[in-house]
């Protein structure tokens, strides 16, 4: 797993270097082309230059921009696909460890995204997603629970997707490759959806990561990961969309 330099971008970035990727994908700006320079994007997207520089960096963190002192800054030749997080699936992990799997869907429907999330992605507070939680069991014993937001506008095929067979994370491993991805972890303890889901208890310390993925058309999904008690990563572990 690659760490990204700096913090995390604003959500003001996100949305700059979504537009920006989307102009380089629908071919408006085309490879070798000089980009106008920040102080104009600066002024077209109503920011300041360092927003509009973090946003720009970190397309040429994924490989679309090539950036270089005194020359501007052009769309990359042949542009190189960085991932920052290897793409693994929950099913394999369970088989790895010697257990039956199997996989639960909770929840599934279309919602407007709230704003913690909506930050998140880089998108508008309310734009309408795809939001489901599901449980991944591992001998009939939960494994980790997911509550996960999809854009669809970014995930080609979706649609045709049953969600309720087909758990998200593999499909999404499968057949939508993503250019970066931000992880983050922390340790919570479980409210009482948790320790339901978990079959725990109510103020268990669980571990708990977010996890968002990017394509060239955008935010993929944001989800969050909480774990079974006692649960360790190996270098393996929660490596997919």
């Amino acid at each position: 797993m690659t760490a990204r330099p700096a913090g995390p971008a604003s959500s003001k970035a996100l949305t700059i270097a979504n537009e920006v990727r989307r102009r380089i994908v629908e071919r408006q700006w085309r490879q070798g082309d000089r980009i106008p320079d920040e102080a104009d994007l600066a002024i077209e997207f109503e920011a300041a230059r360092a927003t509009v520089n973090k946003a720009l960096q970190l397309l040429a963190d994924e490989g679309l921009l090539d950036r270089r002192r005194r020359r501007g800054t052009r769309v990359a030749i042949d542009p190189i696909r960085k991932a920052t997080v290897t793409i693994s699936v929950v099913r394999e992990q369970v088989e790895q460890a010697g257990m039956a799997y199997s996989y639960r869907v909770v929840a599934q429907r279309r919602s407007p995204v709230p704003a913690e999330i909506a930050v998140r992605l880089g998108l508008p507070e309310g734009e309408i997603l795809v939001h489901m939680r599901a449980i991944h069991y591992g001998d009939g014993r939960p494994f980790q629970v997911e509550d996960r937001w999809i854009n669809p506008r970014a995930a080609p095929g979706l649609e045709a997707v049953d969600i309720w067979q087909m758990n998200a994370n593999e499909w999404l491993v499968r057949n939508v490759p993503f250019l970066r991805a931000e992880l983050t972890f922390s340790a919570e303890n479980a409210d009482r959806r948790d320790a339901r889901l978990l079959q725990t208890q109510a103020g268990q310390a669980l571990l708990v990561m977010h996890r968002t993925t990017w394509n060239d058309l955008g935010p993929v999904t944001t989800v969050r990961l909480t774990f079974r008690p006692g649960h360790r990563f190996g270098t393996g572990d929660g490596r997919g969309p």
